[in-house]
């Protein structure tokens, strides 16, 4: 039972985290390679507040998804000049920033939270204390689970609530003709500001169910290999679409611990799984471009 409530918590946070990205990706158009940063920046904030700052979950909450969405112009204010390739790069350099600067800003003997040691570098921060809510202490995996399922599901009413409004038609516009968009009198600078604050703000609350569950931090958080694996999801399950974020997380999740259990000497066990998981992604990427999730189109 314990296995299963793991599952779903984490199910619960790449739900969050696959849904924040297809709003940049999938609507507007724009592959974002940064997402895992503002991932770890929700997840270090929230830390910090309640380590350092001694705060309670839903202050560090805020603060969490406040600050990732002021970071958030490091991606929207080059998008208004730029696009294609040129963009894609400028995401890479934004998620090596943000992983250089948690990576890095540490210094012996100070003080967590200091402004010689923020992050505590490689180390990351430990004692993360679980969350409780108007004196509802969320200190057993069951009710992580439930507050976790709790985060998506507002995350989801929320993005749901976008994509089908006139604001989410405004983003596909967006995404197929910036110029008619433009020729419409719309304000496509500010539109692309929304949809990256919307994009951080929800990674970071992805990043709080992390760092509130495992109770610890440390900058693989914020590494490229997390932004991969969340464009994978959109990938697989189907991008520009609101089934699309949760059939990718649930596969992407559950298709390495379904290989995990099938019976195959210790020696090899690793490398034939990971050959398997990649077959797997190739058969459904051939027979299912748009996605398991996506529209079905005619050739």
């Amino acid at each position: 039972m314990s296995y299963a409530l793991h599952l779903l918590i984490y199910l619960s946070m790449y739900v969050v985290l696959a849904q924040s990205l297809n709003l940049v990706v999938g609507y507007m158009g724009r592959l974002n390679l940064a997402h895992a940063g503002f991932v770890a920046v929700g997840a270090y904030a929230y830390a910090l507040a309640t380590v350092v700052l001694g705060w309670t979950f839903l202050p560090g909450l805020l603060l969490a998804v406040t600050l990732a969405v002021a970071l958030s112009l490091l991606l929207s204010l080059p998008s208004w000049r730029f696009r294609g390739d040129f963009f894609i790069m400028i995401t890479l350099v934004v998620q090596a920033l943000l992983y250089g600067v948690i990576h890095n800003w540490t210094s012996p003997g100070a003080d967590l939270g200091s402004l010689a040691n923020l992050t505590n570098g490689p180390f990351g921060i430990a004692g993360i204390p679980k969350p409780a809510i108007s004196g509802i202490q969320f200190d057993t995996i069951g009710r992580m689970a439930a507050l976790s399922v709790a985060l998506a599901g507002i995350c989801t009413a929320l993005t749901l609530r976008l994509t089908s409004s006139p604001w989410g038609r405004l983003l596909k516009c967006l995404r197929d003709d910036e110029l008619a968009l433009r020729g419409l009198g719309k304000d496509v600078r500010r539109l692309k500001v929304q949809a990256f604050a919307f994009c951080c703000g929800l990674a970071a609350v992805g990043g709080v169910i992390y760092a509130s569950y495992v109770s610890y931090v440390d900058p693989t958080t914020a590494s490229l290999d997390e932004s991969i694996l969340l464009l994978c999801m959109l990938c697989v399950g189907g991008m520009g679409n609101f089934r699309g974020p949760m059939a990718g997380a649930l596969v992407l999740l559950l298709l390495p611990e379904l290989l995990r259990m099938t019976p195959m000497p210790q020696a090899v066990a690793a490398n034939v799984r990971l050959m398997a998981y990649g077959l797997l992604l190739i058969v459904i990427v051939h027979f299912r471009p748009q996605g398991l999730a996506g529209d079905y189109r005619l050739e």
